[in-house]
């Protein structure tokens, strides 16, 4: 049997990356964290932690107790809420893409946290390929990210047609170069982009690239050139540019950690789910159009 709090300091000590911190995160004294692990080394004979000076990253093993512990904790909680009608606690790390954390999903993570105050929610924003690999290595616990239509990852939540965005009054010249904003890297919107004009023969030119959603509405409302994005989370201050070859269409879907969800993410995932009109109809929100 491994006891809670020493699968507590475990997971602290993987999540924020130190003894330190993890005494910080959990509000204990850092030779008690250091004396948890160890004693849940010593319960298992394994080594769970490699440590240097710099640095602590989890062995093969600590991977393996890392899904175990968090298994073990999650039925605990459950047990717990069940037995004394304590409501719903847990511990998630979720992740979502830049271009949809400032739509309706600010409300739906509100709404959560509202019906379930015990459980702590981290909030992780970034880049899709950023995302699923956080995911994959068990530093994120589920991912509202984008896939292409071809690709099997993840659970669907919903799809979205892309279009060509750009500033108004934004006016293409006929026989030249497209002038395009994009992500940098193979990202799902510069794929559809590129693929796009290559496909239609029509020459273009990368004239701004940013790892950022503010970047790229920078670029464009600058006259720098234009975008593809997700038709119904559209930013303000861009509208749809018609004349370009159709980029297709992309999916919205949630990735989640190896092993099954705690009853917490469960109950996320729903609250997703059903809330993913709020999504597509929220927009972006007032601060952003104001």
């Amino acid at each position: 049997m491994f006891e809670t709090a020493l699968l507590t300091s475990f997971l602290a000590v993987e999540r924020t990356g130190g003894f330190t911190a993890a005494a910080k995160d959990l509000g204990i004294r850092q030779s008690t964290v250091s004396g948890h692990v160890a004693r849940l080394e010593r319960q298992t004979g394994r080594l769970l932690f490699r440590r240097d000076t710099h640095a602590v990253a989890l062995t093969p093993d600590g991977e393996a107790m890392m899904r175990f512990a968090r298994e073990i904790l999650a039925a605990q909680g459950q047990a717990e809420a069940y037995f004394t009608d304590t409501g719903l606690t847990g511990h998630i790390r979720f992740g979502a893409s830049e271009d949809i954390v400032a739509t309706g999903l600010p409300d739906i993570l509100l709404d959560f946290r509202n019906a379930y105050p015990a459980v702590d929610l981290d909030l992780r924003v970034g880049l899709t390929a950023e995302l699923r690999e956080e995911v994959r290595s068990n530093r994120l616990d589920l991912a509202l990210v984008k896939r292409r239509p071809t690709e099997d990852v993840g659970d669907l939540v919903f799809r979205d047609p892309l279009v060509w965005a750009g500033r108004a009054g934004e006016e293409l010249v006929p026989g030249a170069p497209i002038h395009l904003v994009t992500y940098p890297g193979t990202s799902i919107t510069r794929d559809a982009a590129v693929a796009a004009l290559e496909g239609a023969g029509l020459p273009y030119r990368i004239t701004c690239v940013s790892a950022s959603q503010q970047g790229i509405r920078a670029a464009v409302a600058a006259g720098l050139g234009v975008t593809v994005h997700p038709g119904s989370i559209l930013p303000s201050g861009l509208v749809p540019i018609e004349g370009l070859p159709d980029p297709g269409v992309t999916e919205f879907t949630l990735v989640s950690r190896a092993g099954p969800p705690s009853v917490a993410m469960s109950e996320l995932i729903t609250a997703i789910r059903v809330g993913a009109g709020r999504i597509v109809d929220g927009r972006w929100s007032a601060s952003d159009r104001s």
